[in-house]
């Protein structure tokens, strides 16, 4: 039995560093080529570093203007949905219906559809209110596109804060919003992180809907004005590429260092319900 439990374990272990190897050869290479003036496919250590790739890339045709692009359509689209999904599952955890998991359920199944099976309607629909080509029809259709499983998980985390204390507001005479905004948001402060962070990665890194209801290059985010690295006849600046990934993903570690104490946190409801 020893032998086996041991043998299990090296398995274990690894399958585990196979798993980590796969996901760390990737970011290693993005690391490597960005400072190497010969960067390729291969995963190497360059023989000379430089700084040419990123000042190569740090122009604002390149990065400066599809970045701040990227940041207006996705920091609004996440502050849209994390607004209307806090609306939305407040009375869904409040308030018990016979329609609450009928309509938990269609939430469930609006996440399961693929967004490839509604851009020609949306595109038209865009087309017919003059909504095609606009950073706010964009920010619109990305947060009615994270809104289904922002108000899931809202819901799930607003569940867990207790209903006394909005009762004792309501004695105050506060009223449902007030307590919602005042109470309920500030203690599931861990909840609007996840629901934040979530919705703003997924955006980030969304790359055909911007390329479908966007039409001006200067209006594009960095997750389309990447592809222009790609050339033509297989042509690619792996090294320009690469450090222009390492820029591109700077705003979302960012984001998680930001959040990093509320995601680690628990509810903080320590001393808040008097016996």
């Amino acid at each position: 039995m020893p032998r086996k439990r041991a043998s299990r374990r090296l398995a274990a272990d690894v399958s585990l560093l196979a798993a980590a190897a796969a996901f760390a050869l990737p970011l290693a290479w993005v690391l490597l080529s960005s400072v190497d003036p010969h960067a390729g496919l291969r995963v190497r250590v360059p023989d000379g570093l430089t700084l040419a790739n990123f000042d190569a890339v740090l122009t604002p045709d390149i990065t400066y203007t599809p970045l701040l692009n990227s940041l207006l359509l996705c920091g609004g689209a996440t502050a849209l949905t994390v607004a209307c999904a806090a609306l939305a599952a407040y009375p869904l955890s409040r308030f018990r219906s016979r329609l609450n998991r009928p309509f938990l359920l269609s939430i469930l199944f609006a996440t399961s559809l693929p967004i490839t099976a509604i851009m020609v309607p949306v595109y038209a629909l865009f087309v017919r209110v003059n909504l095609i080509d606009t950073l706010q029809g964009t920010i619109l259709f990305f947060a009615a596109s994270q809104l289904p499983f922002a108000i899931w998980l809202m819901k799930n985390f607003m569940d867990g804060v207790p209903r006394e204390l909005e009762e004792a507001a309501w004695t105050d005479g506060a009223s449902s919003l007030q307590s919602l905004v005042r109470i309920v948001l500030p203690l599931m402060g861990p909840g609007v992180a996840v629901v934040t962070v979530f919705s703003f990665v997924m955006m980030w890194g969304n790359f055909f809907v911007p390329f479908m209801l966007l039409l001006t290059p200067d209006r594009m985010p960095a997750s389309v004005s990447i592809n222009d690295f790609f050339g033509n006849r297989g042509m690619v600046a792996y090294g320009q590429l690469a450090a222009f990934s390492v820029i591109y993903s700077t705003p979302v570690i960012l984001l998680y260092v930001l959040v990093a104490r509320r995601l680690g946190g628990g509810f903080a409801l320590g001393g808040a319900v008097k016996g």
